[in-house]
């Protein structure tokens, strides 16, 4: 565990990927296996049930401190996580007398993960409960209470992405990071077992529900691609849904999320056509609502998501279909190393010979010239797309995100002049500044809110806006603030749709800030009646014949 924690650590305090690296690099190569499966799990960001809510830490930490509580909460508002508020003031605040010390938990990592932590879902009276926790927090520092903290509370993050920690593990062990990256796709058991089938130089059997890893487009480099022969390559439509991954291996279907969930189960009319493809086939495609020839606006799809049963009623209003992209495996072969001309061919007649009003093949879109490229694109709102992807004929399947073979070139967000009205302050390293926005059109005389933002400043811009908030406060509602109405800035968004739940009467689809219109008066900011004309101009062209 201290090891663990000093890893944590170690990430934690550096910006540097290759300090990263070789912090893992060091700690994959010198702890025990036991351990190393736990930490690659944690790591991984691996699915882990909350034994604790942050809530319930707080009251233990509040019943077995002399700390009042509205103190406690101004130090929350300054840290801005619950877990790490309580590690640090446990430096400077004694536990209250009589409370049971363990003087024996210095265990390796393993032994915390299988054995002490899953105690607390035995515990059955909140003295228990307490006792133990507290009993754990006096047995460990600081940084150890802190990861302790995030463990009990399902909340364990790490300043690491996946694919640095495979790399780690790859410099570490010498298998190359694609393999690694295969092995660990989907959930797994961390056990002792596992990991030695991870490290095997051997191909090892996998589960049938395995996963590949995901191959993803790069935003576009239009210098660079004007220097390629077009011929070699192809645009396909860039769509809005659920990327996901569908496998029939062993009469067993599975359906797979980008994000690494097991979605199967949220779209039960998917599992018909898969169950009658040949067995040992896997399709990479995007998941859509999908009525007639056209796609459904996003939130039909997310009305779907997270369920765990479907209900026929919400099937039949929110249908949908798989745009299938790619074979990566069939008759049981993986078929990443093919080119993309023949992966496609073998799907096209995959599809062919076993129709399904719920698949069809993403379509090839041909052009000769950047200027059909750019014509294509423009079409794509109309298609009811977010623009296009272009793929080299030749190209293998690879692993994340590759430069030169796949290109994402998006359409432009849409965008609306708004007046800042709420803000809030953020969560985490950002507890202590306002960061959190709420944006507003005007509506005759009065501003009515439309969206929330909290991303597309840059440092400097959200400390001079800080700034500017606690200075022009013009009313406290807890924790947000109305503010001055004077500060416009333009939003992006990739959508906009009818909603019922908003006093607007619409929603934005991933809005962000794109700049501070410090050239603007309020008085200058977009109107509902411009946000509905945008509306009604993305109704007209999604409902325009294809």
């Amino acid at each position: 565990m201290k090891r663990f924690a000093q890893l944590f650590q170690q990430v934690d305090a550096t910006t540097s990927t290759n300090a990263k690296v070789q912090a893992l690099a060091h700690y994959f190569q010198t702890e025990q296996p036991r351990n190393l499966v736990w930490a690659l799990y944690l790591l991984l960001g691996k699915t882990r049930r909350r034994l604790v809510t942050a809530h319930t830490l707080r009251k233990v930490f509040l019943q077995v401190s002399a700390m009042p509580e509205w103190l406690f909460s101004d130090c929350y508002a300054q840290v801005g996580d619950s877990a790490e508020t309580i590690a640090l003031l446990l430096q400077d605040i004694p536990l209250r007398q009589g409370q049971p010390a363990v003087d024996d938990l210095n265990l390796p990592l393993h032994e915390w993960m299988e054995r002490v932590i899953p105690q607390v879902k035995d515990l059955e009276t909140e003295t228990e409960l307490v006792a133990c926790i507290t009993s754990w927090w006096a047995a460990l520092d600081n940084f150890e209470v802190f990861v302790l903290n995030k463990l009990l509370t399902g909340a364990f993050r790490i300043g690491v992405s996946e694919k640095l920690v495979i790399k780690g593990l790859a410099v570490a062990t010498g298998i190359p990071e694609a393999v690694l990256a295969h092995r660990l796709m989907g959930d797994f058991a961390p056990t002792l077992g596992f990991y030695q089938q991870l490290l095997s130089p051997e191909a090892t059997e996998r589960s049938p529900s395995q996963p590949y890893p995901f191959f993803l487009a790069s935003p576009l480099e239009v210098d660079r691609f004007q220097t390629e022969d077009l011929s070699q390559w192809q645009a396909e439509w860039k769509w809005d849904g659920i990327r996901a991954q569908l496998i029939h291996r062993s009469g067993e279907c599975f359906i797979w999320s980008r994000g690494e969930d097991l979605i199967t189960h949220q779209f039960p009319e998917l599992q018909p056509f898969l169950q009658s493809l040949p067995s040992g086939v896997v399709l990479d495609g995007e998941i859509l609502c999908w009525q007639g020839d056209r796609p459904m606006h996003f939130n039909h799809l997310q009305k779907r998501l997270g369920r765990k049963r479907v209900s026929q009623k919400m099937i039949t209003e929110n249908p949908v279909c798989l745009i299938a992209y790619d074979l990566l495996e069939w008759q049981g072969k993986d078929w990443r190393n093919y080119p993309l001309c023949d992966r496609r061919q073998q799907l096209l007649e995959l599809l062919e010979s076993f129709p399904s009003p719920v698949a069809r093949l993403s379509q090839a879109l041909e052009f000769s010239s950047l200027a059909d490229l750019e014509q294509l694109r423009a079409e794509a709102r109309q298609q009811g797309a977010e623009g296009l992807v272009l793929k080299a004929r030749n190209s293998p399947y690879l692993v994340g995100r590759k430069r030169g073979y796949w290109w994402k070139y998006k359409l432009e967000p849409m965008s609306l002049d708004a007046v800042l009205l709420y803000a809030q302050a953020g969560s985490g390293k950002r507890a202590n500044l306002f960061t959190d926005y709420t944006f507003a059109l005007w509506q005759g005389q009065d501003l009515v809110p439309f969206a929330k933002a909290y991303s597309g400043l840059d440092n400097q811009e959200i400390n001079e806006l800080d700034k500017w908030i606690r200075k022009h406060t013009l009313e406290k509602f807890g924790p947000v603030r109305s503010v001055e109405p004077s500060q416009v800035f333009e939003i992006g968004f990739e959508g906009i749709t009818e909603s019922n739940r908003h006093k607007s009467g619409i929603s934005v689809r991933f809005p962000r800030i794109l700049r501070w219109r410090k050239d603007k008066s309020a008085t200058e900011a977009d109107t509902l009646v411009a946000a509905i004309a945008l509306l009604k101009l993305m109704d007209r062209s999604t409902s325009a014949p294809g």
